[in-house]
């Protein structure tokens, strides 16, 4: 760094705090380490008292903090978000619409690991709604190394980190399975909780079926959901190992692909995934969504609404993370239920 005077300092980078105080009104910072300096400031300045500052020497190797920001900015910001004003080497991304949140892992873990840069995030595969906070970038140092903000780029690939896939107003079809609601010995106590966990996200329930334990017209009653329109078919209940418990068999003879009937999670391990026609997805709902608050629905939900194509690996991936602690208070999703 080197000294200047103040007069002749437009354009430079401050390289230390300027405090003014005013006796019973005002003591702190009235401009900041890393400010540029510009005409409007020399007044400013002269009034406290600086005729000369410390500034940094200018090196065409170098960027200024928030010259670095707006590099991270870039590799990070996706569609459906906006960023604040740079601010000390900060930028923040706030998200513009509702939708699911989108991060490609391996690449905002890569430009972490490189060093003096960092990207604070939320947890991906979760809702966001607009005007949400979705992630912080900041350079820690004052002045970085135009290469290692190239290495950033490199480290991030050519996609942004973040996106946001908006929700589709899915046309839902609803099976709910068992022979006693069938035979009204019991009232179905199910339905009502999808209609209120849909109704969420706006989803129309097209049609309501009801089923006896026969795997046939289990089958027969999901493939003329879809012939009706539905883009989502949720079956309720049937999905244990009893031998009356005939679900799973009836998705499987639709012809779907089965991603995974089974997932690490709790509330929810008989759950099932499948897509019929790699297109429309077919899910088998264990019976304790009907009476837990939070489950493994909760967290599939919103990425099926999104058209967020769910494979097996991300499915065991939610072992950790995926064991509810039925809290007596529930914050969902501010928790670690998921994550």
């Amino acid at each position: 760094m080197k000294m200047m005077k103040v007069t002749d300092a437009v354009g430079q980078v401050l390289c230390h705090d300027i405090t003014r105080i005013i006796v019973g009104e005002e003591k702190g910072p009235v401009f900041r380490k890393g400010h540029i300096i510009r005409e409007e400031d020399i007044p400013v300045l002269l009034s406290v008292g600086k005729e000369n500052v410390y500034v940094w020497e200018q090196n065409e190797n170098m960027l200024h903090e928030n010259e670095a920001a707006e590099i991270l900015r870039e590799i990070c910001q996706g569609p459906g978000m906006h960023p604040t004003d740079v601010k000390e080497g900060k930028i923040e991304l706030v998200a513009d619409m509702d939708g699911l949140l989108k991060i490609r892992k391996d690449s905002l873990k890569a430009v972490n690991a490189l060093g003096e840069m960092m990207i604070a995030a939320r947890h991906g595969n979760f809702p966001v709604h607009k005007g949400d906070k979705l992630a912080g970038t900041r350079v820690i140092p004052l002045v970085i190394e135009k290469e290692k903000m190239e290495k950033a780029r490199e480290a991030a690939g050519e996609a942004p980190i973040f996106s946001i896939l908006p929700f589709k107003k899915k046309k839902a079809g609803v099976i709910t399975t068992g022979s006693e609601v069938y035979h009204g010995r019991i009232k179905d106590t199910f339905t009502p909780v999808i209609e209120r966990k849909l109704a969420e996200y706006h989803v129309e329930i097209m049609d309501h079926i009801i089923c006896d334990d026969n795997h046939e017209m289990i089958t027969r009653a999901i493939l003329s959901q879809i012939d009706k329109g539905a883009e989502l078919v949720l079956c309720t209940g049937g999905m244990s190992v009893d031998p009356d418990d005939r679900t799973p068999l009836a998705i499987r003879n639709t012809g779907a692909h089965v991603v995974s009937y089974g997932a690490p999670v709790l509330p929810g391990a008989m759950f099932l995934l499948a897509y019929y026609e790699e297109t429309i997805p077919l899910v088998g709902l264990p019976g304790c969504v009907m009476y837990a608050g939070r489950t493994i629905f909760d967290l599939i939900l919103p990425r099926l609404l999104a058209g967020d194509m769910i494979n097996a690996r991300e499915i065991a991936e939610l072992g950790e993370g995926g064991l509810c602690l039925n809290c007596s208070v529930c914050t969902f999703p501010n928790c670690g239920f998921g994550k």
